[in-house]
């Protein structure tokens, strides 16, 4: 059984408009432009706007799609694409934040008495060694 929308599965467009519900990403929000694809796929390619132009408005991302010789397979790839490349970019930005506020969470952490020890040991050794490799100064 197929959606009468894209030549898919109705479980995979089911899933895709779950994905973009979830997203909220609209159908209003979309605008879809079908231009001729080029490569290969001979006279279908020529003849057939299949290539998909899909912007999301309110976000400003567009995607280009003419992976397959059908339009219909390249508006539902489109659809795809443009939720991946949405999730990405609202992860990345969540995960920037969460960076930035361990970064600041580290720098405020002050080191226990134990490791400070060990750090300043671990300086005046290296400290030690190199002093072993400088020259012995002349002295008159």
């Amino acid at each position: 059984m197929t959606d009468a929308r894209f030549p898919v599965s109705f479980e995979k467009s089911r899933q895709l408009a779950a994905r973009m519900a979830a997203l909220g990403i609209r159908e209003a929000d979309l605008d879809e432009q079908f231009v001729r694809s080029g490569g290969p796929g001979g006279q279908n390619v020529n003849k057939v706007s299949t290539c998909v132009l899909l912007t999301h408005r309110p976000t400003g991302i567009s995607v280009r799609c003419q992976q397959e010789r059908s339009q219909a397979m390249n508006r539902f790839l489109a659809r795809r694409i443009l939720a991946d490349k949405i999730e990405a970019e609202r992860l990345g930005r969540q995960s920037r934040t969460r960076q930035e506020i361990e970064k600041i969470r580290r720098q405020k952490r002050r080191r226990s008495r134990r490791a400070r020890r060990k750090m300043l040991a671990d300086k005046r050794l290296a400290s030690r060694k190199k002093e072993g490799r400088r020259p012995p100064s002349e002295e008159p």
